[in-house]
């Protein structure tokens, strides 16, 4: 009878800690997979403000993908609150230029641009998820007026700034580190 107990209670609380974990949820819920990294020699400071900026100039090859510039955010982010940083002490940027800009349109406007697109723009949702968590998307204004590209054609979480390098060297000196693709 005795065994039953045990068994029981090791069954549950190898279950309980399985789920648990299991059930540990990303910040980026959707996107953004991540690996745990076992022995590390280098540890990540989770008391310290992370403040990255990405510099993303490429879109998706198959028009149908996200971007996989714009998914490393949100995989950034998840990595480090899984490891324990802080979410308050992650502060992201993306600053899209060059051809990645098409990657933050609106569906008719993606499928106009890339016209082997199915199912509208596969980004939509992502960017939603990142500014949700609080990431800066900022598109270049002077690839956008080049390219004939309108805010209002934009992803409404998309900010203007009037060039990409205005933007990463103001982020810059507001203490973002640059990550560049």
């Amino acid at each position: 009878m005795n065994f039953i107990p045990k068994s029981i209670f090791t069954i549950l609380f190898i279950g309980t800690s399985y789920f648990g974990f299991s059930q540990e949820s990303d910040a980026i819920p959707n996107y953004g997979p991540t690996f745990e990294v076992p022995n590390l020699d280098f540890e990540t400071d989770k008391s310290t403000e992370l403040k990255i900026v990405f510099d993303i100039t490429a879109k998706s090859k198959d028009p149908n993908d996200i971007n996989r510039y714009i998914e490393s955010a949100a995989r950034f982010i998840n990595m480090n609150v899984k490891h324990g940083v802080a979410p308050k002490n992650i502060k992201v940027a993306l600053v899209l230029h060059s051809a990645a800009v098409n990657d933050v349109l609106l569906d008719e406007d993606y499928a106009t641009k890339n016209s082997e697109a199915t199912n509208g723009n596969p980004n939509t949702k992502l960017v939603s998820e990142l500014a949700d968590f609080g990431v800066d998307v900022i598109v270049c204004g002077q690839t956008a007026a080049a390219a004939n590209i309108l805010k209002s054609q934009m992803l409404p979480e998309v900010k203007m700034a009037l060039s990409a390098m205005n933007a990463l060297v103001q982020l810059q000196n507001e203490g973002y580190q640059l990550i560049n693709f």
